[in-house]
């Protein structure tokens, strides 16, 4: 028997298809009003550090006038001139593509010449955060009191030291500075270490 055309028809329109849901986004990071929330925590962090004062030196512009420096997590404290120049220090390494061995080094270094400090005086002509001698070489009085223009000349030595990244810190650093007391520069090594890790990480935290 054939269908009547009512039927035919109906057996021939397609059948309607539901429209495609959605995938869900609740539940995941970052999407919905639930990934929104789940932001807020570290603004509110970086204002509470705000709020208290508080500072991460990635930079020497970074770090305050005055006030002191501490390790997150660490046991190295040094006030803010240091911290100004120790960030210095491993900038200029950073530019120089250097690894973070060159840091601890010439942190080291700089405590046991220097005190971190950029001194416009010393034994004999020495000056600035290595004690560089003018009349050795290292640069005029203006240029070795220039904490980036010291830091390079020191990993200008640095890097013609043969085996420097593996070497004894001590020994490395005498090749550089030529000191009348070698050994002096070891016992810095665990600071210098601590600090230079720091910067690395952004983790050294200025008051």
């Amino acid at each position: 028997m054939a269908p009547s055309t009512s039927t035919a028809m109906r057996a021939a329109a397609p059948a309607r298809r539901r429209p495609a849901r959605r995938p869900s986004t609740r539940g995941r990071r970052g999407g919905g009003r639930r990934g929104r929330k789940d932001n807020w925590w570290p603004v509110a962090i970086v204002a509470a550090l705000v709020l208290l004062g508080v500072a991460w030196a990635r930079s020497a512009d970074d770090v305050p006038a005055e006030g002191s420096c501490t390790v997150d997590g660490g046991t190295v404290t040094v006030s803010a001139e240091q911290a100004r120049h120790a960030t210095t220090i491993a900038r200029v390494a950073r530019d120089r593509g250097l690894p973070e061995r060159a840091v601890v080094i010439a942190l080291a270094t700089a405590q046991q010449e220097s005190g971190l400090r950029n001194l416009d005086y010393g034994d004999r002509d020495s000056l600035g955060l290595f004690q560089q001698r003018p009349s050795q070489g290292w640069g005029s009085p203006a240029q070795v009191r220039d904490p980036v223009y010291a830091a390079g000349k020191f990993y200008d030595g640095l890097v013609e030291v043969p085996g420097w990244e593996t070497g004894r810190l001590t020994e490395v650093a005498q090749t550089v500075q030529r000191s009348g007391f070698p050994e002096a520069y070891q016992k810095h090594e665990a600071m210098a270490q601590e600090l230079a890790t720091a910067l690395t990480d952004n983790a050294l935290a200025c008051t």
